[in-house]
């Protein structure tokens, strides 16, 4: 496996815990040196986020919460991030986060990592994922 993902702490903000561990291997089987799984918007805030790690997988709705002001703090703290959601109202998204990545569920692990990846600038831009 490549290591894409090497050195990096990573957050998952996702509340389905079976997809968050399948995230967390994915990241880890790609180099990642921390992952950090959180299930309830109200565990965390952006400004922590923003000092314990490097990138963040955040899905749209959690719990029946929208995690975009989330989102939004840790843009403001320089976390670069993408969204993985089933989530199909996206022109919101796009609206208020140009240039973040969404990845649709169901997605492929690859999909996720390269997207994580771009983010971080780490691979260049590809424009379809």
């Amino acid at each position: 496996m490549t290591n894409l993902l090497s050195g990096l702490r990573i957050l998952i903000l996702e509340d389905e815990y079976l997809i968050a561990m399948d995230i967390e291997q994915l990241c880890r089987d790609h180099g990642a040196a921390d992952v950090a799984i959180v299930t309830r918007l109200a565990e965390f805030d952006g400004a922590q986020a923003a000092t314990r790690f490097d990138a963040a997988i955040l899905d749209i709705m959690i719990g029946g919460e929208s995690t975009l002001a989330f989102a939004g703090e840790i843009k403001e703290n320089g976390v670069p991030f993408i969204f993985a959601s089933g989530y199909t109202d996206t022109q919101e998204i796009f609206e208020a986060f140009p240039g973040v990545i969404l990845v649709g569920k169901p997605y492929s692990g690859t999909d996720l990592v390269e997207a994580l990846a771009t983010a971080c600038g780490r691979v260049p831009a590809s424009g379809g994922v």
